[in-house]
């Protein structure tokens, strides 16, 4: 496990060189570049925090964080300033206790997410990851309004070797989660994982369709635990914290999946992200295999992104 894990920060490291080249190498000019510390030296921070996705609100919060710490402190070099700046980073990113109860007890996940954002996949290396920890899954293709949503599904749960209860195209998904809930319960089944559509330019459809999912899971399975993802793509930057927001606005959104992360420069939207909307990002994607969907840890993947040793 301890191996596993250490592959995981290394894979962390790799995946997240372009955001750091984006701000951490620029950050390291100016607290080598500055003599004083002051307000110049703030706002180059600042601009590189933003720059990096960080997002202007959590950005602020950073700065306001650092200046009081450099106060309190008495700190005088500029080069002193990183290590409260990585701390800082890291209080911003602090949710309330981030808990996977989904996993302890008996549960329906939604999953949710547009199109192109790694969602059906996501779907399908979380069922890969409950299977190893012995848990009984069970797939539920209620994206029926994607051609290829399904059959792509039914590929993942061929490979995490778990069952699938699937429509048609064009099927009602609701009616795919009243089958899928009736053959969880008859076969016991430990986490049933619903892929659904997520089109987001047709809001009022979307939160129908939602809404009509969570009311037959709530009278067909009341005692189920229930976990609400959205799934986000990591290269798309501020445009990811836009989607949560207004996914937040048509459900009650519990946790987040952050994909493709290895590769893009803006790694720094899951700072955003779990700063200004204090939806605590549960996952996070750093490649293809079923194993580079890990658990998030938010001052793991700061170390990573400043390449520190844990």
């Amino acid at each position: 496990m301890a191996e596993e894990k250490k592959g995981f920060f290394g894979r962390l490291v790799s995946g997240l060189a372009k955001t750091r080249d984006n701000i951490v190498a620029g950050i390291d000019s100016i607290f080598s570049g500055y003599s004083d510390i002051d307000s110049d030296f703030y706002d180059e921070i600042e601009e590189i925090l933003v720059m990096g996705d960080i997002g202007i609100n959590a950005t602020t919060a950073i700065i306001d964080d650092l200046k009081k710490k450099v106060k309190e402190q008495h700190i005088k070099d500029p080069k002193a300033c990183k290590e409260l700046l990585i701390s800082s980073i890291k209080e911003q990113m602090r949710v309330e206790d981030v808990a996977y109860r989904f996993e302890q007890e008996t549960s329906v996940v939604l999953v949710i997410g547009v199109n192109g954002v790694g969602k059906t996949t996501s779907v399908g290396k979380l069922a890969g990851k409950l299977k190893d920890q012995g848990k009984k899954v069970i797939l539920a293709a209620a994206d029926t309004f994607r051609a290829a949503a399904g059959e792509q599904l039914t590929e993942w749960a061929h490979r995490a070797q778990v069952d699938i209860i699937g429509g048609a195209e064009g099927a009602d998904p609701a009616s795919v989660v009243y089958d899928a809930v009736c053959a969880a319960k008859a076969r016991k089944a430990d986490v049933l994982l619903c892929d659904t559509a997520g089109r987001l330019h047709n809001k009022k459809n979307l939160m129908e369709e939602l809404r009509k999912m969570n009311r037959i899971i709530d009278k067909e399975y009341p005692e189920a635990f229930r976990e609400t993802l959205v799934v986000l793509d990591g290269t798309t930057g501020q445009n990811a914290l836009e989607q949560a927001r207004q996914f937040r606005e048509v459900a009650d959104i519990t946790g987040i999946i952050l994909t493709k992360l290895d590769g893009t420069a803006k790694g720094g939207i899951a700072v955003a992200i779990q700063a200004e909307l204090g939806i605590p990002v549960k996952y996070i994607g750093v490649g293809e295999s079923i194993d580079d969907l890990q658990k998030f840890q938010a001052d793991e993947f700061v170390n990573a992104l400043f390449h520190q040793d844990k």
